[in-house]
């Protein structure tokens, strides 16, 4: 582990990468081209990255680098000069929910101590749960839907009808979703993007209780990192999709029967997530423009003081373009 140490708040810096990015992506909202609002946010999260006081490398990135022109596994960003820390990205989280304006887009990044965070090599899914504090442990990703629910329910003081799961709409999740309304729970299904619902289950006030199902293993490291500052926390289970890649994780070690808690996904007791949201959603409003302007709506957290911070920041875009160069 590096002795470069991160003491000061870097969420607080990493809020305008955020920022950046959502609005990169915000003029494609509802256009329904996802590459290009894809790129928009990425080129925006770039730029503002190079300024951060950090030497830092994406560990969770947009993929090799010949498949990724920037924020590629294994990049250096940062200004360099500060703390040395890993680095995961997504500056665009929903690409599709943004394309044909859909709730719940977000821009985030998080930031944790050289070495600590989780890399899934070849694993693009993990089976995962996340729950907020007062439900994480009595949750057991591999007890049954039914068996958890009631255990959620239990922990909450709640009755299962009042439990609210979200879940991806995908074909692979029929099962799940029938035997969770069949225990009594609440589906809420969503198209794309379970980074936002894994931090909005930690959040008594966004309506959400549990997120469950398969999705991105990048995503669950992400939201590891976001859990660990909130409260609560993840399981999850690398995911394999078919016996080719079951055997290539196999053979570069890694165990796809263990389950990862959220201090394996990211060991650092010191990680800084930023989030801004681009659509509207349960965790934060999306980007709306006004005269010459835009409104943003950002969390940023740090989990070594667990302070939560809601950001709501008026951009003057003419201002934004004559000092960056960038239209926004």
């Amino acid at each position: 582990m590096s002795t470069h140490r991160p003491d000061r708040n870097l969420a607080l810096e990493l809020v305008r990468v955020t920022e950046a990015a959502a609005m990169g992506a915000g003029r494609w909202i509802g256009r329904g081209d996802k590459n290009a609002a894809d790129q928009g946010a990425v080129d925006a999260m770039r730029a503002m990255l190079d300024t951060v006081a950090m030497d830092g490398i994406v560990v969770i990135g947009e993929g090799e680098k010949d498949e990724a022109p920037m924020l590629y596994n294994g990049e250096h960003v940062g200004a360099g000069g500060g703390p040395e820390v890993d680095v995961a990205v997504d500056p665009l989280e929903g690409t599709r929910l943004a394309a044909f304006g859909q709730p719940n887009a977000i821009a985030v990044i998080a930031a944790s101590e050289r070495g600590s965070m989780f890399f899934p090599g070849g694993a693009f899914y993990m089976e995962k749960i996340a729950a907020g504090a007062d439900a994480i442990d009595a949750v057991d990703i591999n007890a049954t839907p039914t068996e958890n629910v009631n255990a959620v329910a239990k922990a909450k003081g709640r009755r299962v009808t009042d439990i609210r799961v979200v879940v991806l709409e995908r074909e692979r999740h029929e099962q799940l979703i029938g035997e969770l309304r069949q225990a009594g729970a609440r589906v809420n299904l969503i198209r794309d993007g379970d980074v936002a619902p894994a931090i909005a289950a930690a959040r008594p006030e966004t309506g959400v209780d549990l997120l469950y199902g398969i999705g991105g293993t990048p995503e669950g490291v992400i939201s590891a990192a976001a859990l660990k500052c909130v409260g609560g926390g993840i399981q999850g289970k690398l995911w394999p999709r078919n016996d080719e890649e079951r055997q290539a994780l196999i053979d570069t070690g890694y165990d796809l029967d263990r389950v990862l808690m959220t201090d394996d996904l990211v060991q650092s007791d010191n990680v800084f997530v930023s989030a801004t949201g681009v659509t509207t959603g349960a965790l934060l409003r999306g980007v709306r423009y006004v005269n010459d302007g835009a409104i943003t709506d950002s969390i940023v957290m740090r989990s070594r003081s667990g302070t939560v911070r809601r950001i709501e920041a008026r951009h003057r875009l003419s201002k934004l373009t004559h000092f960056t160069g960038r239209e926004y």
